[in-house]
C-alpha cells in the first residue's frame, strides 16, 4: 500500500480504482487490481 499526498493522480490511473473514507483516512482501491491500494490520513 502507498501512502500519498494526492489520491487523485491514483484515482485516475485504472478505470476500477475506487476512492473510500474509513476511519479518518482516504483510501483507493480496487477490487480487480488488488496491486492499486493507497491510503491518505
Amino acid at each position: 500500500m502507498k501512502v500519498v499526498n494526492s489520491l487523485k493522480s491514483l484515482r485516475s490511473r485504472d478505470r476500477n480504482n475506487r476512492l473510500i473514507r474509513r476511519k479518518g483516512g482516504v483510501y483507493v482501491i480496487n477490487k480487480r487490481n488488488p496491486r492499486m491500494k493507497a491510503r491518505q490520513g
